[in-house]
C-alpha cells in the first residue's frame, strides 16, 4: 500500500495487514543476554543501517518534576509544588514549550497540590496524572477531573516475566483492558512503555502499539506512547541496533506501528551520561515530546534536565518562542535557598561556577571582553554575569570584579578598589603568592576573607540557621496535622503521636494541642529532664491570646514565630503551629511545637561534619 505524504510530497510505503507485526508470545523471557550480560558492562551492537533525520514538526517538553522527580528527594510540600508550578509556567512561555506536567494522585497532599495548581488557571503546562495500569486507579483520575493520565505499561521481558509474572499476551491484554476502561470513562490514556530499551521491539512493543492505534481510530481519542529508557541504555550512534538505538526506536513506532510523532514522548534516565542527548535526538527523528525534570532530579541518576532541554530547544529552533530563560536562575536559587539543595558548583547553567574560568592568565581578557571565555551572554540570558578565579595576576581590579559579582552589587552600590575591605583582601592574596603559592585562590578562601573584611554584606551563620530552623519546623508540622489521630481531637489518641514526634526529633522541647477556643487539651509532652519545669502548664490553660494560636486560626496556615526565650526552660526557642482540620475541613484546633534552637544547631553541626 502507498499513502501520499504532503510534507515530503512523495508516496509513503504503508504496511498492509499482511505485513503487520504480530505479538510473539514466548515461553521464556528474552533477556537479550548478548548485549545485557549483567555481570559485565552492557554492550552496544550495530546493524550498520542509518536512519535519515526527520525532525518532529512540533517539538515540546513535558515535565515530571512532581512524579519521577519526587522519587529522588524528600517529597515537596504543597506550597513548594505550587511555587515550582509557577516557575514551570513562566519558563514554558506563551507557546507552551513545556506542554504538560504530571502529578501523583494517591495521597490527600497530592490531590491538594493538583487543586491549588489548577486554580492558577494556566493553560501551560497542562496538568496530567500518573497511575498504575489498574482499572480501580482510574477512579482517582475521574474524581480529580483530569483529562489525561499516564499508565505504567512495562514492555520488556524483564518486567513482564520477572516482575509481573505474566506472559506477553497476558500483559498486553491486561494493558489494553485498562486503556479501554480509560477511554470509556472519557480519560485520555498515555501508555508508559517502561524499559523499552531492553524490550523485544518487533515481538511485543510494535504489536502493542498497533493495537493502541486501533483503539485510537475506533474511539477518536488520541492515545499517547511514552518511550521510557528506564535504565539509560539508549544510544544515539549512527548504525546502532535496536533496542538501544534512539533513532531506530522512534522511527519504528512512527513507520511500523503508525504512531504519529506528536503522540510520541521520550523519557530517559542518566545512568550512562546520555540522558540529554538521547532526549534531543528523539526530537530529531520525529518524536515530539521530550520528558524531563527541573535540575534533572529523578530516580537513581535522574532524568533529562528541563533547563537543558530548554537550551537545546532554542538552539535547534533558532528562536526563543517567548521563553524567559532568566527563570532558570530563579529556579536554581529557589532550590538552594528554600529547599536547601546544594547544586554542584560546575553544574551547567545553574552551578555557582558554571561560567567561571580558573586560569589566572585569562582574567585580564575576561575583564576586557567576556566573550572570549563565556559560552554566551550569561548575564542577559540567565542573569548570571561571568565570574573569575583570582591569582596574583588578577590585580586589585580582579578582586573588585569578584566581590561585586559575588555580592551582586550594581550601580552606586558597587565597591571600588579604594574600599578598605577590598584592599585587605588584595593584600591577603598577594601574601599567599609571596610565600611561594602557584595555584589560584579558591572560592572558599575568598569567601572567608570577604566575610571577615566586608561583614556588613553577608548574612551571619546564625541568620542562616534560623532560616533552616523555620523551614524544618514548618515541614514537620505540616505532616503531623494530617495524622488521623491528631485530627480526631481526642487527647488520648493525640498524645502518643506527639510523644513519637518528640522522640524522633530531640530538638523539639514541647508539643501540645489546643481546641478552637485556645484551651490546651493535651498533657505536658516534653522530655523527662524538662518535665518539672512545665508543672504550671495545665490542661485547660487558656492560650487564646498567643500569636502562635491566633495566626493559624486567622489564616488557616502554618505559623512560625520569631526566636524568643522560653518562660519554662529559659532556652532560646521558636514555636511552629498549624491548624487542625476535621473531615469537613473546618479548623477545630491548633497543634504547636516549641523547638530548642541550641539542640537544632548541634544537630546541624553534626550533619555538616
Amino acid at each position: 500500500m502507498a499513502r501520499w505524504n504532503p510534507r515530503k510530497r512523495l508516496l509513503d510505503h504503508e504496511h498492509s495487514k499482511f505485513w503487520r507485526y504480530d505479538l510473539r508470545d514466548v515461553e521464556e523471557p528474552n533477556l537479550l543476554r548478548e548485549i545485557f550480560p549483567y555481570d559485565e558492562v552492557p554492550k552496544i551492537d550495530f546493524d550498520h543501517k542509518l536512519e535519515p533525520l526527520d525532525p518532529a514538526e512540533d517539538m515540546f517538553i513535558t515535565d515530571t518534576t512532581f512524579r519521577d522527580g519526587q522519587q529522588a528527594r524528600p517529597p515537596y510540600t504543597v506550597d513548594q509544588i505550587v511555587r515550582i508550578f509557577d516557575f514551570l509556567h513562566r519558563l514554558s512561555g506563551p507557546r507552551g514549550v513545556i506542554r504538560q506536567t504530571e502529578f501523583f494522585l494517591y495521597t490527600k497532599k497530592d490531590r491538594e497540590a493538583v487543586e491549588r495548581c489548577r486554580a492558577k488557571g494556566y493553560r501551560y503546562p497542562e496538568i496530567t496524572a500518573w497511575i498504575r495500569a489498574r482499572k480501580e486507579d482510574l477512579q482517582l483520575v475521574l474524581d480529580m477531573e483530569i483529562e489525561e493520565t499516564g499508565l505504567l505499561t512495562s514492555v520488556s521481558d524483564y518486567h513482564i516475566f520477572l516482575k509481573l509474572g505474566k506472559t506477553r499476551r497476558e500483559a498486553m491484554n491486561d494493558y489494553l483492558d485498562v486503556v479501554r476502561a480509560a477511554l470509556e470513562k472519557g480519560i485520555r490514556p498515555r501508555c508508559h512503555f517502561e524499559d523499552v530499551t531492553r524490550a523485544d521491539i518487533y515481538g511485543f512493543c510494535i504489536p502493542f502499539a498497533i493495537e493502541l492505534m486501533k483503539l485510537r481510530e475506533e474511539s477518536g481519542v488520541d492515545i499517547k506512547i511514552r518511550l521510557c529508557d528506564t535504565l539509560g541504555f539508549g544510544v544515539t550512534y549512527p548504525g546502532a541496533a535496536l533496542p538501544r538505538s534512539v533513532p531506530k526506536l522512534v522511527r519504528a513506532f512512527i513507520d511500523e506501528a503508525g504512531v504519529p510523532g506528536h503522540l510520541l514522548e521520550w523519557h530517559g534516565h542518566n545512568d550512562f551520561h546520555k540522558v540529554l542527548i538521547n532526549a534531543t535526538t528523539a526530537w530529531l527523528y520525529g518524536c515530539s515530546g521530550a520528558n524531563g525534570t527541573l535540575l534533572g532530579f529523578g530516580e537513581r541518576t535522574g532524568n533529562a534536565p528541563v533547563e537543558g532541554l530548554i537550551m537545546e530547544y532554542i538552539s535547534l529552533r533558532g528562536t526563543t518562542d517567548g521563553i524567559d530563560t532568566t527563570v532558570i536562575t530563579e529556579i536554581a536559587e529557589y532550590f538552594e535557598k528554600e529547599l536547601n539543595y546544594a547544586i554542584p558548583a560546575k553544574y551547567p547553567f545553574v552551578g555557582e561556577d558554571f561560567n567561571a574560568t580558573a586560569a589566572g592568565i585569562h582574567v585580564d581578557g575576561i575583564i576586557k571582553n567576556p566573550e572570549i571565555y563565556n559560552i554566551f551572554d550569561t548575564e542577559k540570558i540567565l542573569k548570571r554575569p561571568i565570574t573569575i578565579t583570582i591569582t596574583d595576576k588578577s590585580g586589585i581590579a580582579g578582586i573588585v570584579y569578584w566581590v561585586n559579582q559575588r555580592l551582586k552589587l550594581e550601580g552606586d552600590r558597587k565597591l571600588d578598589k579604594r574600599h578598605p575591605g577590598i584592599q585587605k583582601i588584595y593584600k591577603r592574596v598577594m601574601e599567599e603568592y609571596e610565600k611561594g603559592r602557584n595555584t589560584s585562590i579558591s572560592k572558599e578562601e575568598l569567601e572567608k576573607w570577604a566575610r571577615r573584611y566586608l561583614p556588613e554584606y553577608f548574612e551571619s551563620e546564625f541568620d542562616l540557621l534560623k532560616q533552616r530552623a523555620r523551614s524544618l519546623a514548618a515541614h514537620l508540622i505540616e505532616e503531623v496535622v494530617e495524622n488521623e489521630a491528631i485530627r480526631s481531637m481526642d487527647p488520648e489518641r493525640q498524645e502518643p503521636v506527639l510523644r513519637t514526634l518528640l522522640e524522633l526529633n530531640p530538638f523539639i522541647q514541647y508539643a501540645y494541642v489546643t481546641d478552637a477556643e485556645g484551651r490546651r487539651i493535651t498533657r505536658n509532652i516534653t522530655h523527662i529532664v524538662d518535665k518539672a519545669k512545665y508543672e504550671k502548664a495545665q490542661v485547660g490553660e487558656d492560650l487564646s491570646d498567643r500569636p502562635w494560636f491566633i495566626e493559624p486560626m486567622r489564616t488557616g496556615k502554618v505559623h512560625v514565630t520569631d526566636f524568643y526565650t522560653s518562660r519554662y526552660t529559659g532556652a532560646l526557642c521558636i514555636t511552629v503551629s498549624a491548624p487542625i482540620r476535621n473531615e469537613k475541613d473546618e479548623i477545630v484546633g491548633v497543634l504547636g511545637v516549641d523547638i530548642r534552637f541550641e539542640d537544632l544547631a548541634r544537630m546541624e553541626e553534626r550533619a555538616s561534619r
